[in-house]
């Protein structure tokens, strides 16, 4: 049995749990825009995978820069502390895999496995899929506990069963 330190089995949880991240992009004046997007991941790319409009702006921003962020946050609880909650914010790289081909196919079966209700959404053309390969990482998985992530350390939390 391989043991897992306890950050990395946290973070796997983290990103088992939650389906929605908050995604920050930059507009053409410079402006930062932070939306919310159901992501999935995609083990055999080592990415995150979003669905998205060709209508909304944050499309826009990535595509014509397409280093972003992704935050994945726990769920406040009422009544509990909210200053150690355990978050894992990502930088990143996005691009949109070409529509029919292999790292297409990946990012749909990933995204659809997670969100089955969203299936018919992925066969209209004014969405696209995009994967989010990351290039580091931040993780706070409470208070005083707190590390950054290389690389390939994220690529192999994200390659690890959820």
């Amino acid at each position: 049995m391989v043991h897992v330190p306890r950050l990395a089995r946290q973070l796997q949880q983290l990103l088992a749990g939650q389906r929605v991240a908050a995604l920050g992009t930059i507009a053409d004046d410079g402006a930062p825009l932070v939306s919310m997007v159901p992501f999935a991941v995609e083990r055999g790319l080592g990415a995150f995978v979003i669905h998205v409009s060709d209508l909304a702006a944050h499309s826009r921003n990535l595509q014509a820069r397409p280093r972003v962020s992704l935050l994945v946050m726990q769920a406040a609880a009422p009544g509990e502390p909210v200053h150690a909650l355990p978050r894992v914010t990502f930088d990143g790289q996005a691009r949109v895999p070409a529509p029919g081909g292999d790292d297409w196919r990946a990012c749909r079966q990933a995204y659809v496995e997670r969100f089955p209700e969203a299936a018919f959404m992925t066969e209209l053309g004014d969405f696209r899929f995009v994967a989010i390969e990351p290039a580091g990482a931040r993780q706070v998985a409470g208070f005083g506990a707190a590390r950054s992530l290389e690389a390939a350390e994220v690529r192999l939390a994200l390659q690890a069963p959820g």
